[in-house]
């Protein structure tokens, strides 16, 4: 079953909702995301 999850960004503390299934992906999940502050792909680790 897919759960709702936040990214965050530690550079500009952007957060970005995804969802995610838990059984498949149980690891902490770490996307490579534009952050439209710093107008480049960043970083975006799950909270």
């Amino acid at each position: 079953m897919r759960r709702p999850i936040v990214l965050f960004c530690s550079q500009t503390g952007e957060r970005y909702l995804t969802t995610k299934n838990k059984a498949n992906t149980p690891d902490r999940l770490r996307l490579l995301k534009y952050s439209a502050k710093l107008r480049r792909r960043v970083w975006f680790v799950e909270e």
